[in-house]
């Protein structure tokens, strides 16, 4: 009985790894074979049609030195995600906060708002494409005029196109965020509160003294996740500024370091020059995401 028993471990241990083959196969063959290869690229010149050609550090040489819209798509890219993320939050929050009182139609408002999360970012990037349509012909201009203000070239002019792919993202990412932090407060317990209320605490000091401390590792979590998220920033840049005058829109001041990447890769195919690119990147948000670790401990102080 027992090598019977023994024989049907071994039976049931390969049936397991037969299981495992297949996803593991996939997860080898499109996440790690092209990272290794990728990784290879980066000290190559190799433009698709070629062989690779060894250059050693030279690209990642050109990229710090002899270029200067890789310096112009990373002060970008700081620009939004510090537009985008501590606003988004904070925002966030408060909507969470205000939606998790006793009011009317909560599942009403937390669909509503949690709406474009499940929405493609590419169909959202369109539609307010539409809306920042220039001149009289977008609905924000149409408002504006209405007011007796002067239209505004949203995504044809410098000065605004990066605002207004922020404006956006942060409309976009609202609901997700706040359904993490509902999830959040929903583990407060209401003792907690009820106990706060009896010492003569109102909403402000309960919100301070309670909510925020018992949050402070959603707080942390989504804070490093929108930072991941908004470094990594493409399809908004892509869709809204990919016209005719290429990825960045005018002067390229809507371009960022991942838009920067696909232009190299994709439209120039500098495939080598781009995988240098990839790997920065990923060291820059690995470093900010170990700095933003280290700055928001998730200890929890009761």
């Amino acid at each position: 009985m027992e090598n019977e028993t023994f024989l049907q471990k071994i039976n049931k241990q390969k049936i397991s790894y037969l299981f495992i083959a297949l996803p593991f196969t996939l997860f080898f063959v499109f996440q790690l074979v092209p990272v290794f290869v990728s990784f290879f690229w980066s000290f190559t010149k190799y433009d698709v049609i070629h062989s690779p050609q060894f250059v050693g550090f030279a690209n990642y040489k050109t990229i710090f030195f002899n270029d200067p819209l890789f310096w112009k798509a990373i002060r970008n890219t700081f620009v939004y995600v510090i537009g985008v993320v501590p606003p988004g939050i904070i925002m966030a929050l408060l909507l969470a906060v205000a939606i998790d009182q006793k009011i009317k139609l909560k599942n009403f408002f937390k669909s509503i708002f949690f709406l474009p999360t499940v929405t493609a970012m590419i169909a959202i990037s369109v539609i307010w494409k539409w809306l920042y349509a220039g001149e009289k012909y977008g609905l924000l201009n149409f408002f504006l005029i209405k007011v007796g203000l002067h239209p505004i070239d949203w995504l044809a002019s410098p000065a605004w196109i990066l605002p207004s792919i922020m404006i956006m993202s942060i409309w976009a990412g609202l609901g997700y965020n706040m359904i993490l932090f509902l999830a959040g407060l929903q583990t407060i317990p209401d003792s907690m509160y009820e106990a706060a209320e009896i010492d003569g605490a109102g909403f402000w000091r309960k919100f301070v003294h309670i909510t925020l401390p018992l949050l402070r590792p959603i707080i942390v979590f989504v804070t490093m996740m929108s930072f991941v998220f908004s470094f990594q920033v493409f399809e908004q840049v892509y869709v809204m500024t990919g016209g005719s005058g290429g990825i960045g829109g005018v002067l390229n001041s809507g371009l960022t370091i991942v838009a920067y990447l696909y232009d190299k890769g994709f439209q120039k195919f500098q495939m080598g020059y781009a995988s240098a690119l990839a790997y920065i990147i990923f060291l820059m948000t690995f470093m900010l995401t170990v700095i933003n670790k280290r700055l928001m401990k998730s200890e929890v102080g009761y």
